[in-house]
């Protein structure tokens, strides 16, 4: 399994958010981190989802 990373951040680029968690592939790690986005209130807040090889899986600016 992979680790990936979730970060958001604020309009003047203040971090809201951090966290990871491990998924076998990347279209599971997409459904995950929209999830995760979702259920803390920042699927409209800057928000990206990376793969452990630097992969932009998920962007909403």
């Amino acid at each position: 399994m992979d680790v990936y990373k979730l970060t958001a951040f604020d309009e003047k680029g203040n971090l809201l958010f951090e966290d990871s968690f491990q998924a076998e592939k990347d279209e599971e790690a997409k459904e995950i981190g929209k999830q995760k986005f979702e259920e803390e209130g920042l699927l409209e807040r800057t928000h990206r989802l990376v793969s452990p090889r630097g992969k932009l899986l998920l962007f909403h600016t």
